[in-house]
């Protein structure tokens, strides 16, 4: 297994840091706060972000419209809607991951699927759990770290006081946290047996990426999942996970047969369709606030162009 990683140095406390510092000394205490306050602010912060966040609103609206063409525009006026409940509540779901106790939700989980990863650790295997940006992906990552040593990759932040927030905060439960520019590490730690967490769901760019489906549309996706597969044998496994009310329900499901095959294009297909099934399972919970569909293969779309 990879050794135990470390958060970087902490960064200085220079007056053009302070708003960040005061952001961070925020968090930490609305990470503290009853879990039923969190979700009744939480409501209250996705109220205020729908109607004051307009360019997000507007490509949450036309994310939800692209991939749900056939409901009425009153289910898809009540998932924005739903949607932005959940992105407020997920913020404080972040900061409880980082920074705060889950006891209560560790009381009353819901887990399924955990017999699969047992197979593969036996096996000496490594394992890439693939998901989506959901609002949850954070609280359920903490969750599954309590039954799986589990690493993560992510996006590096340019802010320094918050690249080191948020990777010791990770830190806490994760068994290491990967940059996105950290291949080599991701790969040593995967041929070693280790379990990564990855979300490919995003459009990239600057990567290796290929337009594969994704609710119908052509979606720019990167290829790592098929690149680490092929690189180390490890198996991927689709993990789905959603909060009902304040319970939370993770789902790991069996590893996708036959993965990597010969076809680049057909394996991303294949890992876009099971993030496509979690989403459907729980629409509002999906980050829709991502411009998604922003490149197409004919070039840049106008999707989110006003009018």
């Amino acid at each position: 297994m990879t050794a135990p990683d470390t958060p970087p140095p902490r960064p200085p406390l220079t007056p053009r840091h302070w708003p960040m510092w005061l952001g961070l000394g925020v968090m930490v205490v609305a990470a503290r706060l009853p879990w039923l306050w969190q979700r009744a602010i939480g409501r209250g912060v996705g109220w205020l972000a729908l109607h004051l966040a307009g360019t997000r609103r507007r490509a949450a609206q036309v994310n939800i419209e692209l991939c749900f063409p056939a409901e009425t525009p009153q289910w898809r006026a009540r998932l924005l809607r739903d949607s932005f409940d959940a992105l407020g509540i997920g913020l404080f779901e972040f900061a409880r991951a980082w920074w705060g106790g889950i006891g209560p939700m560790r009381r009353d989980l819901r887990i399924e699927g955990l017999e699969h990863l047992r197979a593969l650790q036996a096996e000496g295997r490594g394992v890439l759990l693939v998901s989506g940006h959901f609002m949850t992906l954070e609280m359920c990552g903490r969750l599954m770290c309590d039954h799986v040593p589990l690493a993560g990759m992510y996006r590096r932040h340019r802010d320094p006081v918050m690249e080191w927030a948020v990777k010791r905060g990770r830190l806490r439960y994760a068994s290491a946290m990967f940059g996105n520019g950290d291949i080599r590490g991701a790969v040593r730690h995967l041929k070693r047996g280790g379990f990564l967490w990855y979300a490919p769901d995003q459009d990239m760019r600057g990567k290796d990426t290929v337009f594969a489906p994704f609710f119908g549309m052509p979606a720019s996706t990167i290829t790592a999942t098929h690149q680490l597969a092929r690189l180390t044998g490890c198996a991927v496994v689709p993990f789905f996970h959603r909060r009902e009310g304040g319970r939370y329900i993770l789902r790991v499901a069996p590893p996708l047969p036959a993965f990597p095959g010969e076809d680049v294009v057909a394996d991303t297909g294949r890992v876009n369709a099971a993030i496509e099934a979690m989403v459907r399972e729980a629409p509002a919970q999906y980050l829709w606030i991502h411009r998604r569909f922003k490149r197409q293969p004919e070039g840049r779309s106008t999707f989110y162009e006003r009018g």
